[in-house]
């Protein structure tokens, strides 16, 4: 079991150090205010590709609307011609 690229052995080791560190007091804070960060991350990158995604139907849509006016002028210049 992989966690980013770090493995169950060097997970550990990182959390003994980070206990040795800020004592087993701090850790919960910082566990508590390591998970908020990655929420309102994955909450921001979320917001981000919904509007990325948004705007790119539109500029499909955009496009499709080209195409047809193109179309249209084209069979209009072929009647005539």
């Amino acid at each position: 079991m992989n966690f980013m690229g770090i493995g169950p052995g060097e997970l550990l080791l990182i959390l003994i150090i980070a206990l040795i560190i800020f004592g087993p007091g701090k850790l919960p804070e910082l566990g508590r205010a390591l998970g908020k960060a990655i929420r309102e991350f994955r909450e921001a990158t979320r917001d981000v590709t919904t509007q990325i995604s948004r705007e790119l139907k539109e500029v499909e849509r955009e496009i499709e609307k080209t195409k047809e006016e193109l179309s249209l002028q084209e069979r209009e210049g072929e009647k005539k011609g």
